[in-house]
């Protein structure tokens, strides 16, 4: 989006205490992250960098697990992942890496995809990323401080998290009965866990075509559930599509287990719980709000 001439100059001003000159006019900003303001420009050298500028304070010390995840996880991937050359409270900073967006949202608000997610190209790089990511032992990343929970955790953590968000918003009785099924039945649920991204949708894949080049945000990285990973592409593809990912995955020595589509479909159908947490966390009325449209949805 445009860049008003007050905010060229103070996000160069911040990149240049830092140490890193940019060249003001290469700059562009994208304002919908919702922990972050982030920019691309180009340094006087010629080489682009993202800028991650934190909006609020809560998120500086989840930055700081970030950054040790990413430095602990990047040599077990063949895929990019961010390199914060520069980290402060006030200004993340790294090369931009490779790819393009595999989804971006146009001036109206529409999403815009820009790769078949139905593709065989793509299915068979998201299952090889997926697989590799899910096979590193969660000993290697274990020090950087990212959450942990055991098979049990997980399960008992959403229920919580469905616990407090009902007990705040108004929700469906049809989303509550919905998810008292899901929650009471063993068959739904892992036995064990993985290294996880938790947030794996085409706008945080850098791609080539239809294959994955780069990873980016891994604020939500944690040990936890692998179905985690495959739930916006379980709502994105059809079953087809979605069994061929899996078949991919399982030969490159991911696990699964018998209901693990039907999860994926299940922890995807939380996400109105996820946007009511993080609105209870912020307290912002545009959040408030969207949240309690997503719980309550007119039938």
């Amino acid at each position: 989006m445009p860049t008003d001439s007050s905010q060229t100059t103070t996000i160069g001003e911040l990149a240049g205490a830092h140490g890193l000159d940019i060249d003001p006019e290469t700059l562009n900003v994208n304002e919908l992250g919702l922990d972050f303001q982030v920019a691309i420009a180009e340094a006087v050298d010629g080489r682009s960098w993202v800028l991650r500028i934190p909006r609020r304070p809560d998120v500086i010390e989840r930055a700081a697990v970030e950054g040790r995840f990413l430095r602990a996880i990047a040599p077990h991937l063949s895929v990019a992942v961010p390199d914060w050359q520069i980290h402060t409270d006030d200004l993340i900073a790294y090369p931009l890496l490779p790819g393009a967006p595999g989804l971006t949202i146009d001036d109206q608000g529409q999403p815009q995809w820009h790769f078949d997610v139905e593709e065989a190209e793509y299915i068979q790089s998201l299952a090889d990323f997926l697989a590799e990511l899910h096979r590193v032992d969660p000993a290697l990343v274990r020090s950087s401080g990212i959450d942990e929970f055991s098979p049990a955790e997980v399960r008992q953590r959403k229920r919580d998290d469905i616990a407090r968000v009902v007990t705040e918003f108004d929700v469906a009785q049809s989303l509550r009965e919905r998810w008292a099924v899901w929650l009471d039945d063993d068959a739904y649920w892992p036995t064990f866990t993985t290294i996880t991204h938790g947030e794996v949708y085409p706008a945080h894949q850098l791609m080539d075509g239809a294959k994955n080049l780069s990873i980016l945000d891994w604020t939500t990285a944690a040990i936890g559930d692998p179905a985690r990973d495959f739930m916006f592409h379980h709502a994105s593809v059809s079953a087809q599509a979605f069994d061929a990912t899996i078949s991919r995955y399982v030969k490159k020595g991911g696990q699964v287990w018998p209901k693990f589509a039907e999860h994926c479909g299940e922890l995807f159908s939380t996400s109105p719980v996820e946007l009511g947490l993080y609105a209870l966390q912020t307290g912002d009325a545009g959040h408030i709000e969207a949240a309690k449209a997503q719980l309550n949805p007119t039938e």
